[in-house]
């Protein structure tokens, strides 16, 4: 199981591009693996044929573990199913076929009985994937009564679904069809309706975990502003204006990132991490854009955005918003970030406070612009107001410190000439 991603504890395959047997050139797609952060295609690193699968489909491992094996051509899978470590024993000896009896014309005529299962020495390990394991256990599967169809005799998915699916032996006379409960009899309905549970991915559960050490272990503040957005929406029309067919015109939240990458660079202390009792300053200014994709949330990075222009940042947050909605960003596009922010305006969210996405000092949260009417030189003219929510880590920065930095990206705002230089 590859690490795909700097926060990869484990890793749950989808599906194989190769089936055992099938010539693999380095670069070739071998699987689909489900991370911590999206699911992401391994390319194999080595060349040869796929000469064993260990990971069936559904089976979650954590890395380092042997998922499958290439070899030569024609070469025998590693006994034992261990992947070919030498420093794994054998989970099981074979047992050897029992010799069959001899039979007279009338008994061969009749059909022959189902298989049984291989006898196993008590204490035995059963190889099974954690998948089928689980099945087995909702269903009430015995997985000492089921053969493995899997590489090395593992029993996979679909042996503990063929089990569940066949009616078991008649010691007795069968009871009528009317005696067992119905299917809804599992999940009977509360005072809130039928239930119905929902598995988390491997990348929500991740979110969800992440999320809750961060409000559990980061001292979280948060301040408050509203940005005069009339000169930026200005600026941005006439950017709009002269921009010839194909050009990308950057949008309201590609001004607020290159204002948060300036004011990055200016106050270097909230381009920084808390670990282990100590503050990390960083170098490289890669601002995180939160991007909503299949009921999870990304944050593909915007590797040096202080370094560059309005143009090439829109270029590069539509080009990884775009691969992280399709599923094919990759693990260097989704790490290295050094602070984040979350824009909610286009959803017309006026204003809404973020968790911070650990280690980093702080995200900020944009809401939408709003036309308001403001006082300028004592009369009422209309206004376009945007309110932004800065949550910082409190071990990181205080109080004076987050306030300085919202303040210097709502100046930069306000005068978006600034953002051009």
């Amino acid at each position: 199981m590859p690490r795909l991603s700097d926060s990869m504890e484990e890793g749950t395959v989808l599906g194989w591009m190769k089936a055992v047997g099938d010539e693999v050139a380095v670069g070739d797609e071998l699987v689909e693996i489900e991370t911590d952060k999206a699911n992401m295609v391994y390319e194999s690193d080595v060349a040869g044929t796929l000469v064993e699968i260990l990971a069936e489909e559904g089976a979650t491992l954590p890395i380092g573990e042997v998922i499958a094996r290439v070899g030569e051509a024609g070469e025998a899978p590693a006994a034992g199913g261990n992947g070919g470590r030498p420093d794994a024993a054998p989970e099981t000896e074979p047992e050897p076929e029992p010799a069959a009896p001899a039979v007279d014309e009338a008994e061969a005529s009749e059909p022959a009985p189902a298989p049984t299962p291989p006898a196993r020495e008590p204490g035995e390990r059963i190889k099974a994937s954690p998948l089928a394991r689980r099945i087995a256990a909702e269903r009430n599967v015995d997985l000492a009564a089921l053969r493995g169809s899997g590489p090395g005799g593992r029993i996979i998915k679909a042996d503990v679904e063929d089990a569940g699916a066949q009616p078991a032996p008649e010691t007795a006379e069968p009871e009528p069809a009317a005696a067992a409960p119905p299917a809804t009899a599992e999940r009977p309905e509360t005072a809130r309706g039928a239930v119905e549970e929902v598995e988390l991915t491997r990348l929500q559960q991740t979110v969800a975990r992440r999320m809750a050490e961060s409000k559990a272990t980061a001292p979280h503040f948060y301040l408050t502003t509203e940005i005069d957005m009339s000169r930026a929406v200005e600026a941005r029309a006439r950017i709009k204006a002269a921009a010839g067919e194909g050009d990308v015109v950057p949008s309201f939240n590609d001004m607020v990132v290159k204002a948060c990458a300036i004011a990055l660079r200016e106050f270097p202390r909230a381009n920084g991490a808390y670990r282990d009792g100590r503050v990390e300053e960083y170098s490289r200014v890669n601002i995180g854009i939160a991007v909503a994709a299949q009921d999870a949330l990304v944050v593909p990075t915007v590797f040096d955005a202080d370094a560059k222009g309005l143009r090439q940042i829109a270029v590069e947050s539509r080009r990884v918003a775009e691969r992280v909605r399709e599923g094919t960003i990759t693990p260097p596009e989704l790490s290295g970030g050094t602070f984040t922010v979350s824009n909610l305006g286009m959803f017309g969210v006026t204003s809404f406070s973020a968790v911070i996405n650990p280690p980093q000092a702080g995200i900020l949260a944009v809401g939408s612009i709003e036309e308001v009417p403001v006082v300028r030189d004592g009369a009422i003219v209309p206004g376009q107001r945007m309110t932004v929510n800065l949550a910082c880590d409190h071990r990181i920065l205080y109080g004076a410190d987050g306030a300085r930095f919202l303040a210097r990206v709502r100046d930069l705002l306000e005068e978006p000439v600034f953002l051009a230089l």
